[in-house]
């Protein structure tokens, strides 16, 4: 299966991003999260529901 083979560096890309702010910047990464905590749900879906089209139309440029 050829798409397995760019499915797994693509989740580890993933995982180096999300990595990064928290390893740069901890204490902004932890303001970040306690701010996110007072968002609504319907918000929290919103950012969710923009980061896959994101996500969707970069892949479809691709």
């Amino acid at each position: 299966m050829e798409w397995m083979d760019s499915l797994w560096p693509a989740l580890a890309l993933v995982l180096v991003i999300e990595g990064a702010l928290p390893f740069v910047s901890p204490a902004g990464w932890r303001r970040m999260s306690m701010q996110m905590l007072q968002l609504r749900d319907g918000q929290i879906r919103f950012c969710g529901l923009l980061s896959i089209a994101i996500g969707a139309i970069a892949l479809a440029m691709l």
